[in-house]
């Protein structure tokens, strides 16, 4: 699950032909988006199943392989196989159904096994620890842990091409929403990290798990981090204005939002709240 908190994005409107095919198909020397046929609200142009592998290698990894449809699994396994690969791992960023449901069906067709931070969603034994690197392309994929959209979510940074899979961590359009099982704190602290790397790798690019790939890492997450410290001084506001509930802060917070998004804004409001109640910061 995906999704804008309400403002950055707007409604995700279907894509336009010309913008799937910028997605689909784009990426790095080593990482290629295979764009999943589900747009929609949550999950913009669809799912971003990325192939990974060095050039010339006969083994690939394949990071969140999306839904369980199989004319796009199996299209990800044909590609593979066009390549003359064989895919060897399959690696969920987190465990929402937009990423994670089409992993058995995949592991199914390609025999790989499948790794992911909730054991929940494993076939095999392996995790994902921060700090772990998985091989399995030809190429360093490094574990780097992000929760906060979600508790179990990772990003992968593929160190040859200086370059990051963000998962829901980090949109292609708009921002992402703190789910109900994420944590506004966790997430400005997976922000932060991601930031720190962008400095020290000289990150190039980000590969998220929605939307088109992104260009000017320091620029996107400068915008997160000072975009959720603004929204979060707009709900301190409303609660010195003497609002309580969620839904007064939402009427107030986000009056120039289109309605039909309040539903995402109520979830970011809440995890606002949780957040400065961490802080014991709430009146």
């Amino acid at each position: 699950m995906t999704g804008s908190d309400g403002e950055a994005a707007g409604r995700a409107p279907e894509p336009a032909a010309g913008q799937v095919a910028r997605i689909d198909g784009s990426g790095t020397a080593r990482a290629r988006c295979v764009l999943a046929p589900n747009p929609g609200l949550m999950t913009l142009d669809g799912t971003n199943t990325w192939l990974v592998a060095e050039p010339g290698s006969l083994t690939g990894v394949v990071v969140d392989p999306g839904p369980d449809d199989g004319e796009h699994l199996r299209r990800v396994s044909a590609l593979a196989d066009q390549a003359g690969r064989r895919i060897a791992a399959i690696v969920l960023t987190h465990g929402h159904f937009d990423h994670s449901a089409g992993a058995r069906t995949l592991a199914e067709l390609t025999g790989a096994s499948v790794r992911a931070v909730d054991p929940a969603h494993r076939l095999g034994s392996e995790g994902l620890p921060p700090g772990a690197v998985i091989g399995d392309g030809g190429c360093e994929l490094e574990i780097i842990g992000t929760p906060g959209h979600s508790a179990d979510s990772v990003s992968l940074y593929l160190r040859a091409d200086r370059a990051v899979l963000t998962g829901d961590t980090v949109l292609g359009r708009g921002t992402a929403v703190i789910a109900e099982d994420g944590s506004l704190g966790d997430y400005l602290r997976s922000l932060r990290r991601l930031r720190a790397l962008a400095d020290a790798a000289d990150l190039r690019t980000l590969l998220p798990g929605h939307g088109p790939l992104l260009a000017e890492p320091r620029t996107v997450l400068d915008f997160y981090l000072t975009h959720r410290a603004e929204r979060l001084a707009e709900v301190r506001a409303a609660l010195a204005a003497g609002d309580r509930t969620t839904d007064q802060i939402v009427a107030r917070v986000y009056a120039d939002v289109d309605r039909s998004l309040w539903p995402f804004a109520k979830m970011s409001v809440r995890a606002q709240l949780g957040y400065l109640k961490e802080l014991g910061a709430l009146p």
